[in-house]
């Protein structure tokens, strides 16, 4: 019997119980017919709630622009707008970035949002120490001027162009100096919504802040995130009604169900910035020698593990680019499915006979795609063996103490490349030739310069086989019919309750 099916409906009993008594304490200006709440599916959940001292995606699904606020926001297209940064204009060496404010903005504690916390965030960031995952963005700020407190002046020791849509990611987000260190467990952020309750395992309840310097604007007054990891699971409560929507659900296999019922339902299919990749340890001998790495990359059916892991919602991908990315090369040809030519690298390199560890975490498309894998690499003569780990023991074992072989993972952030040049990153590599060459895009204030780099370092991470790189997903959203607002691209993880009403 399937207990773990038992114990979720319990859960979604225990939890409607709970929903009802967050219902009562709500303001009267979120109660009535004209705005109900919203119960959003996520398959997994966040080990904490600060995206700038943790790695997980997770973490920016619940609070990005809903919770904790950065300057910029991305629209569907990638670009930057306007959120906690009114406007902002750049030196002609895209060195020098000048940030107008928004006034009249406090954090969810009362405090005043100005300049002083824009300059102690991204100062936080780049502290020697700092656990967020993209300190490398703020490293590259040499000084954070305020002349002003509705100004911020960054100056940056390379040009950056993207900086903008960098400064709309979660490790991007303002946070309040005095509630910093504690944000992991209560965000105290200037967004739309505050944390009102975390049912560890089950479900996180925001509901929305009448302090919100536009609170007339927020449609949906409370939304709980339910944490549901299991496919048939996700579909179950969708079907039943138990759950309105769901972004990036695992139905691939029982869309037709939901298409079936348009009045009831309503289907998206969106293009993401994501990569899934075969993750390869580099530090591990033999995974060291560029010829291993190539012969597992080669041993990998794109479209094979497409169906296998996505039902076949991907694109191939051959480099950490996705295909409507700018400036992205075509690298699917380089380590193409080969596998006598695998073999004969495996020959080469005297690495016949190799036993490696294959890490799995919970999410569908890693323990779907991973039995694939495991497959073809056996067919080369490399024994995969599978581990399955739950969520928390990837980002500390995988990810923080690099405790592994080979994992199948999607990086989701669309501003990341730059990991390659990171020798501590978890995938451990390390190559002079990339580093001078990056270094030399950063340093190109001209775009088209830019892009040309950028075309020659693509092909160099697909050369050098860093990882084994699958695909790009296409994500699916399910949502009962008359929600309205959902994005059908998906830019980065990111749910922005605040654009969300009912019809």
């Amino acid at each position: 019997m399937d207990t773990s099916l038992d114990r979720r409906r319990f859960h979604l009993l225990s939890l409607g119980a709970a929903g009802a008594t967050l219902g009562a304490t709500l303001p009267a200006w979120a109660q009535g017919n004209a705005s109900r709440p919203l119960v959003l599916g996520m398959t997994l959940e966040p080990p904490g709630l600060d995206p700038t001292a943790g790695a997980a995606a997770a973490i920016g699904e619940i609070v990005l622009y809903n919770v904790l606020e950065p300057l910029t926001k991305v629209a569907q297209d990638g670009s930057a707008t306007p959120l906690l940064a009114l406007r902002w204009n750049v030196s002609a060496d895209q060195k020098t970035w000048t940030f107008a404010l928004r006034p009249n903005v406090r954090f969810h504690n009362g405090e005043a949002f100005d300049a002083k916390a824009v300059k102690f965030s991204f100062e936080r960031a780049a502290a020697a120490g700092s656990l967020n995952k993209d300190r490398r963005i703020f490293e590259n700020i040499a000084a954070v001027a305020t002349p002003d407190p509705l100004t911020v002046v960054l100056t940056l020791k390379h040009p950056e162009p993207d900086l903008p849509a960098m400064l709309a990611q979660s490790t991007a987000v303002i946070v309040e100096p005095k509630s910093a260190a504690t944000n992991a467990q209560t965000p105290v952020g200037t967004g739309p919504y505050r944390v009102a309750q975390w049912q560890r395992g089950a479900s996180l309840t925001v509901v929305a802040w009448p302090g919100y310097r536009d609170a007339a604007s927020i449609r949906i007054p409370r939304v709980q995130f339910r944490f549901i990891g299991e496919p048939a699971a996700q579909v179950a409560a969708l079907l039943a009604g138990d759950v309105d929507l769901f972004p990036r659900v695992a139905a691939a296999r029982a869309l037709s169900q939901f298409k079936a019922q348009s009045k009831r339902f309503q289907v998206i299919s969106a293009s993401s910035r994501a990569k899934t990749i075969l993750a390869i340890n580099h530090q591990r001998a033999p995974l060291g020698d560029v010829r291993v790495r190539r012969a597992i990359a080669m041993a990998i059916d794109r479209k094979a593990l497409i169906q296998a892991s996505a039902d076949g919602y991907g694109v191939p991908i051959g480099s950490f680019v996705t295909p409507d990315t700018p400036g992205y090369v075509d690298c699917t040809a380089i380590n193409a499915y080969n596998p006598a030519a695998a073999k004969a690298l495996l020959t080469e390199a005297k690495a016949t006979g190799l036993s490696l560890s294959l890490k799995l975490p919970p999410v569908p498309y890693a323990r779907q795609g991973g039995e694939l894998i495991a497959a073809q690499l056996a067919a080369i003569g490399i024994n995969a063996r599978i581990e399955q780990i739950e969520w928390a023991q990837w980002l500390s074992s995988v990810y923080g103490s690099k405790a592994f072989d080979l994992t199948v993972i999607s990086h989701v952030e669309p501003h990341d490349f730059g990991n390659f040049a990171r020798a501590d990153y978890y995938w451990g590599y390390r190559n002079p030739t990339f580093n001078a060459l990056y270094e030399r895009m950063q340093n190109a204030a001209d775009p088209a310069q830019r892009l040309k780099l950028f075309g020659e370092a693509q092909q160099l991470v697909a050369n050098d086989a860093v990882a084994a790189f699958l695909y790009q997903p296409q994500w699916i959203t399910v949502a009962r019919a008359g929600l309205q607002g959902l994005w059908t691209r998906t830019p980065l993880f990111a749910n922005d309750l605040s654009a969300l009403s009912w019809n």
